[in-house]
């Protein structure tokens, strides 16, 4: 067996109709992050609340490395401005929360939407306004804590999301 290095490996490089918008996400390493993983997914674009630490921040760059390049993102002010006007735009919002209306991950139907956005709340306090999306998913957990980080919540997401777009798309 032989370890492959970056040079050895050739992905697809596709773009999913999904973006993600981060609602208050204030940790700049989460937000490379972000950058980094959503690149690594095929996203199409990020949105960034304004009080977020931006692209330019020091710690964001180093996280996301050259990623904030290939990715679209812009910032916005209004939360529910944002979504309603994804909502317009023919978006299907989809929380990444535990409310009681959350279905388990592996159990929603990605492939039933056009446009998909993949809605982050901040650690501390969720997704401000949870009334206003679509559909709440959860990810099963078998220990104690109830919650895991922000990003690591988004990498689990964009898996299961893409794994089923790539299932229905060779159908």
């Amino acid at each position: 067996m032989k370890q492959l290095t970056h040079y050895d490996i050739e992905n697809t490089q596709q773009k999913f109709p999904i973006s993600i918008v981060c609602d208050v996400i204030r940790t700049p390493e989460n937000i490379g992050m972000c950058f980094r993983i959503s690149e690594s997914f095929g996203v199409s674009k990020i949105f960034l609340h304004e009080s977020s630490p931006t692209v330019d921040n020091r710690i964001v760059k180093k996280t996301a490395r050259n990623t904030i390049q290939q990715i679209s993102h812009e910032s916005y002010t209004n939360f529910e401005q944002l979504i309603l006007q994804l909502k317009e735009e023919g978006n299907t919002i989809i929380g990444i929360e535990i409310t009681d209306e959350s279905i388990n991950i592996s159990d929603y139907n990605f492939t039933a939407h056009e446009k998909i956005v993949l809605l982050l709340g901040s650690e501390r306090n969720g997704i401000k306004n949870v009334n206003l999306v679509d559909a709440t998913v959860a990810i099963p957990m078998y220990g104690r804590n109830s919650s895991m980080n922000v990003i690591h919540s988004l990498a689990i997401a964009l898996y299961e999301t893409t794994n089923q777009l790539n299932q229905k798309n060779l159908k």
